[in-house]
């Protein structure tokens, strides 16, 4: 499984995956898969996530 902060993140911003999904302009299954550590974030995906969160990408996704 993939680390990284993202449902910690989420959470604290008070929003749903459908909601953070529709701000950072990705698949809400792709946030989903990312999220639980299925899927591997692509840079694209991890500066979009961490634009719509407001924090770095090394906040975000420690593990690189």
């Amino acid at each position: 499984m993939i680390e990284n902060k993202l449902k910690h993140f989420r959470e604290n911003a008070g929003l749903s995956q459908v909601e953070l999904a529709r701000r950072a302009k990705i698949a809400s299954t792709n946030l989903n898969s990312i999220e639980n550590g299925r899927l591997l974030a692509w840079p694209k995906a991890k500066r979009k996530l961490a634009r719509a969160l407001k924090v770095t990408e090394i906040e975000l996704f420690p593990e690189g």
